[in-house]
């Protein structure tokens, strides 16, 4: 089966062409950050309207790289939910209307059903029972795994994400858009003279706090002499809190569940302290780890292709309605087996 992904929930266009035997054959991904950088976050209507001039182009693209014709695309994958409103109903509309004049049909996917699967593009794919950390800017869950679509979550950000948290910081700190990212990189300049909390690790259970963690590094910040250094040891400190805290929620899933493999996906999986970290502790808990290729870890086309692939051969299809889902609970998803 030929599947054509398509993702469009916030700032980056993904495209990708997937096929149920031979894998990945194409991919694409616009990202929008240049055009957010100017105001320092994304807008929502610049971002929908640069999905539009985007979008078609992207989906000729990929399907002369994967040197497959629309003829032989047997179904459409595209993200409905959650995200923006608006960029959603750009990838939901192209991507109905293709399924219609092509005549075949098309799966609304979920876009952390997306993340959580990306690793399945990977050799070797974790086995399936097995614990997975979401993290990204919107999301931070620990959800146990037993098939596609058999999600329990063990435990969600009851305020910030983690991904949101190091956005929220970093624009405090005037670090600047992506903001993520360049404190991951300032951090590496950082020497350890503070230690931040671990929010929530003092008491039982899975669930993540990361919103007093950046009006703590306001804080310091503002008592420090505000020098360049200062704002590098700081958001080392704030790096290493984070990842601290994952590792111990982690190690508590992992303990509880039973289960010897973790699966960590989303946009802050690409930090290279936060992997290192859960690295070290699924080799002391005789644990295996998978981790998105780093390209993989931002938004894109080819987790919605094969997530939406393994809902197409199950049979799973939308109506020629046009349905986009802004807020969309991951346990609202219809389970099934993982197929070959």
């Amino acid at each position: 089966m030929y599947v054509l992904g398509i993702e469009t929930s916030c700032d980056e266009t993904g495209v990708a062409i997937y096929h149920s035997k031979q894998g990945l054959l194409s991919h694409f991904l616009y990202s929008q950050v240049a055009m957010h950088n100017d105001y320092g976050g994304v807008v929502p209507e610049l971002a929908s309207r640069d999905h539009v001039q985007k979008l078609i182009p992207l989906v000729k693209q990929a399907l002369t790289e994967a040197h497959t014709p629309s003829a032989t695309i047997n179904g459409i994958a595209y993200t409905a939910g959650p995200g923006l409103m608006g960029a959603l109903l750009v990838g939901a509309t192209v991507a109905r209307s293709l399924a219609w004049a092509w005549q075949i049909p098309a799966v609304a996917v979920h876009h952390m059903e997306g993340h959580l699967l990306a690793t399945m593009l990977e050799t070797p794919a974790p086995q399936l029972p097995f614990v997975a950390l979401l993290i990204s800017g919107g999301h931070t869950l620990l959800i146990r795994v037993d098939a596609i679509g058999a999600y329990q979550i063990l435990g969600e950000s009851l305020d910030d994400a983690a991904g949101e948290a190091f956005d929220k910081t970093a624009k405090l700190l005037g670090i600047g858009y992506p903001g993520g990212a360049k404190l991951a990189q300032l951090a590496r300049q950082g020497q350890p003279v503070y230690k931040f909390p671990r929010p929530m690790t003092d008491r039982p259970g899975l669930d993540f706090s990361f919103s007093g963690l950046k009006t703590y590094a306001l804080n310091t910040w503002q008592q420090s002499a505000q020098s360049e250094q200062d704002k590098a040891n700081i958001a080392l400190a704030f790096e290493q809190a984070i990842a601290e805290t994952l590792t111990i929620k982690c190690k508590r899933a992992l303990q509880q569940t039973g289960l010897k493999r973790l699966v960590v996906a989303g946009g802050v999986s690409a930090n290279l302290t936060i992997r290192s970290a859960l690295t070290k502790l699924t080799e002391a808990q005789n644990a295996e780890i998978f981790f998105p290729r780093l390209e993989f870890c931002t938004d894109n086309g080819a987790m919605i292709a094969y997530a939406g692939c393994q809902r197409l051969l199950a049979n799973q299809q939308q109506d020629l309605a046009i349905v986009t889902k802004p807020r969309w609970p991951l346990t609202e998803l219809a389970p099934l087996s993982l197929l070959p």
